[in-house]
């Protein structure tokens, strides 16, 4: 059986290959190396000349390679996208977006900062004391006011203080079966508050609790009663709960601390929520202790909010427990910056006027149907808050209505754009999406619809 001899040496392509010396020279791969680092762009470089040994581009194409590969390597494998759902606090797409004055205080404390350092004295300082008085000056009912690293932190905290190891005989707390929450990804409030000691005793029944379930239920081995916001789910018809007010008495009147998890974050009532309950609600009617997530409708970053009475706030951030739950100095920079600074994203996209909305879609519509001559239509589409807030009431709105097809092309793009899919039709909600966006969204729709 006859043999293709190999190319003699001066014939052999792969000598042709550019040397990583002179491709690591390149003014483009130096600039790289400042935006990625020398390991990754070495790595690239490799990549690019190992598909030229296995003859899969040419050896002259292995610089244009190296090149696009660099344009398109980011430093964190993050991909930044349009949220076209309509859903506000998507928790798939990273919650609330941060406001300009959240990303410039990031930007501050990214280097070295007096985060825990007090510049008058020289010395040590207290952590995180600007962002206990911005939460303080948010919610003036709290005498205290704590940060961890996120909602369900702040409840395994503050669960672990009150019945946790070293509580004594007071290991009990007593939630109603209404209020035994599952969120996403199978996560159980109730396994979370049970993992570090604590014994839940159950009260009432899921679809209605009274004030005396709680009082046969407190013991000796009662540590606290817990109330939860059932945030993501709503019980109607045959129901009765037990307000704040009412469990602040009972909790009181037998030396107990009330905790409340409200779950969203609104520090003030919300006309378009009427039944999301607000920190200062529930600090008003007698809660010791609230908590609430920072990154849904308080619109900033993952955080647990934590606050109360003083006594209990202390108590809870002297436990071992809250170093490793602190805020970082990001947490706290960008928390800051969203409760003390203006109208945060999350919740101007709640307060979209409709009128605007249907608009500004039209206006959208309009130039797809110049562009593509294909038809576009706009229809009634009620966006949603999301992320546990808000369950089951619908904010009215408007979306454009596309082939289904485009749903998954949208996602494919460099800028990925992130649509509804709902009766064999593309929908795209503008609500979360900020109007400089526009022109941008036109051309990519377009250019799919031409295609």
């Amino acid at each position: 059986m006859s043999r293709t001899a190999p190319p003699a040496a001066g014939d052999d392509p792969r000598r042709r290959i550019p040397r990583t010396d002179a491709l690591l020279a390149l003014e483009e791969v130096e600039r790289a190396k400042q935006r990625i680092g020398e390991e990754n762009v070495r790595e690239l470089v490799r990549e690019a000349q190992d598909r030229a040994r296995a003859g899969e581009i040419a050896p002259e194409e292995v610089e244009g390679e190296v090149l696009a590969a660099l344009e398109n390597t980011r430093v964190s494998a993050f991909t930044p996208v349009l949220n076209a759902t309509g859903v506000i606090v998507h928790t798939n797409l990273g919650r609330a977006p941060l406001s300009p004055q959240a990303l410039e205080a990031l930007e501050a404390a990214a280097g070295y900062v007096d985060v825990e350092f007090d510049l008058e004295t020289g010395l040590r300082g207290k952590r995180g004391v600007s962002t206990r008085e911005a939460l303080l000056k948010a919610c003036p009912t709290a005498e205290e006011a704590l940060a961890v690293n996120n909602g369900a932190a702040a409840l395994s905290l503050i669960a672990t203080t009150l019945a946790g190891p070293g509580a004594g005989e007071r290991r009990e707390i007593v939630l109603s079966r209404g209020e035994m929450i599952e969120i996403g990804a199978g996560f159980r409030l109730t396994e979370l508050i049970e993992s570090t000691g604590p014994v839940i005793c159950e009260v009432g029944t899921t679809n209605r609790t009274h004030i005396a379930d709680y009082e046969k239920a407190l013991g000796e081995s009662t540590a606290a009663i817990l109330k939860i916001h059932a945030s993501n789910y709503v019980i109607k018809g045959f129901t009765s709960a037990v307000s704040v007010a009412e469990l602040a008495e009972l909790a009181h009147a037998n030396g107990l601390p009330l905790v409340v998890d409200i779950g969203s974050g609104l520090f003030s009532p919300e006309p378009l929520l009427p039944d999301e309950p607000t920190l200062t609600e529930a600090l008003e009617q007698g809660a010791d202790l609230v908590l609430a997530s920072g990154d849904k409708l308080v619109g900033g970053p993952q955080a647990g909010l934590i606050l109360g009475k003083k006594e209990w706030v202390e108590r809870v951030a002297r436990h071992p427990l809250a170093r490793a739950m602190r805020a970082d100095k990001l947490l706290l920079a960008a928390l800051e910056a969203t409760v003390g600074g203006p109208t945060p994203p999350v919740l101007e996209a709640l307060h979209t006027n409709p009128d605007a909305l249907k608009a500004r879609t039209e206006a959208l519509a309009g130039a797809l149907r110049a562009r593509t001559h294909e038809p576009c239509e706009v229809v009634p589409h009620d966006g949603r808050v999301g992320g546990g807030g808000g369950a089951e009431v619908p904010i009215p709105g408007w979306a454009l209505q596309l082939p289904e097809r485009l749903a998954t092309e949208l996602r494919g793009l460099e800028r990925p754009i992130i649509a509804t899919t709902r009766d064999g039709a593309c929908l795209i909600d503008l609500r979360c999406i900020p109007e400089f966006e526009d022109d941008e969204l036109v051309s990519a729709i377009a250019a799919l619809l031409k295609r």
